[in-house]
């Protein structure tokens, strides 16, 4: 019986070890945020909360000697902040299990906890997988090129946006990426393919994590621990996947089957965990994903003339904010001039297309303002009558026409010629 099997001391230790350090981490983490899905309520873990934000302030301040405010804000999970948290949630976990180890040493194992630690672990992890799969399935994670990106030089691009463009640009692989993900996620839910679905998930996982390395993307502290949460769930049969991959005999899982009720509460749960995040990435690729609403005068448009105060000449000659090459019109509130330097210039917009006008405003300013009236002889032809800081300027513009684009229209092919 398992309940009687004594486990040695390195294993008990390491459990205990695991139990805490895993279990903290979850908690302070996107992890159990990803598995407590709440419609109307976003929570990404405790870590941003009293006491853990504290207690990693203070360490910050008075450990490293950081002054500046700790950011933990934004999209990188790769900041100061969570790799101070990190180094104190590992040194707590490494005193517990001490104490721990200390004051209960005639236990012969860990057999219950180690059973319901697991089922968190596999609930977790695979809300996780789910959570990363269907921002692949559904592409909001990995959108199709913006009409900023596509007239920006490669050159500069951020290793990231790299990244983003080129799955961005072939949507099949990001999909079929996420399909993977997708189905390790699923097996986890149900103990008996328990092993399979960490084998699919630790591969699905360690690509993420070398792209996130070597791409500099800010996720590589947590998609490296998901690789842990994935070990965890193999440890118990390392020695049966040895012998199976030196083609031995293997012996019979010593994990649990769980009963039906168990069963089936597990599979609710998964499914309600998928249910949630296929809906939140469906409305999120319709407000800001490829399914959003397009400026209705959508386009990249060269600027074949320009006049200031009625005077024609070259946009090198004018001031730099007024350098103009190109005019982007992507999404329905915003309108971005690129510079003659290619760097950019954005304003907020909006369109009156029955009065064919549209107004600008520019960042957090309340009084500046600015009005161009438009007119479209031609559906690739738009001319631009407005006053901007006090000048009067009209443009005369082309659009580009997608078609002459290469990334756009670089398909697959079975019979590639040569280029």
């Amino acid at each position: 019986m398992e309940a009687q099997q004594h486990w040695s001391p390195a294993a008990r230790i390491a459990f205990r070890f695991s139990f805490v350090y895993l279990g903290l981490y979850s908690l302070a983490t996107q992890i159990v945020g990803s598995l407590l899905l709440i419609p109307g309520v976003s929570f990404r873990g405790l870590g941003w909360l009293w006491p853990f934000r504290e207690i990693t302030m203070w360490i910050g301040l008075h450990v490293f000697n950081i002054s500046s405010p700790l950011v933990f804000s934004g999209n990188s999970r790769d900041t100061d902040f969570y790799w101070i948290q990190m180094l104190w949630l590992l040194v707590v976990s490494l005193l517990a299990a001490v104490g721990w180890s200390v004051l209960d040493q005639t236990r012969p194992n860990y057999a219950s906890l180690n059973k319901w630690f697991r089922v968190f672990i596999r609930l977790a992890l695979a809300s996780q997988m789910f959570e990363y799969a269907m921002t692949k399935i559904i592409p909001t994670q990995f959108p199709a090129p913006s009409l900023v990106t596509l007239v920006t030089r490669v050159g500069n691009v951020p290793l990231q946006g790299l990244l983003w463009t080129s799955v961005g640009a072939a949507p099949a692989y990001g999909m079929f990426t996420g399909v993977a993900e997708l189905l390790g996620g699923i097996l986890l839910i149900v103990p008996r393919t328990t092993t399979l679905g960490a084998l699919i998930c630790l591969a699905d996982l360690t690509q993420v994590f070398v792209l996130n390395l070597t791409y500099d993307i800010g996720v590589k502290q947590i998609s490296f621990h998901l690789i842990l949460l994935t070990l965890f769930l193999l440890v118990p049969d390392v020695r049966r996947l040895g012998s199976l991959f030196a083609n031995r005999p293997t012996r019979p899982s010593a994990i649990p089957k769980a009963n039906r009720t168990a069963l089936a509460v597990q599979v609710l749960i998964g499914v309600y965990l998928l249910a949630m995040q296929t809906n939140t990435n469906w409305v999120f690729w319709h407000l800001e994903g490829g399914g959003r609403v397009k400026s209705p005068l959508y386009g990249i448009w060269d600027v074949k003339q320009l006049s200031i105060n009625g005077e024609i000449r070259p946009a090198a000659l004018n001031d730099y904010n007024r350098r103009w090459r190109r005019v982007l019109f992507d999404l329905p509130g915003e309108v971005v001039f690129q510079r003659t330097d290619d760097s950019f210039a954005r304003y907020g917009a909006v369109i009156d297309v029955p009065g064919k006008t549209f107004a600008l405003t520019k960042g957090e300013s309340r009084t500046w303002t600015s009005t161009f009236a438009f007119q479209r002889p031609a559906e690739d032809r738009l001319l631009l009558d407005g006053e901007m800081d006090g000048y009067r300027i009209e443009l005369q513009l082309q659009r580009v026409e997608f078609d002459t684009l290469r990334l756009l229209n670089s398909g697959f092919r079975w019979m590639r010629p040569v280029e």
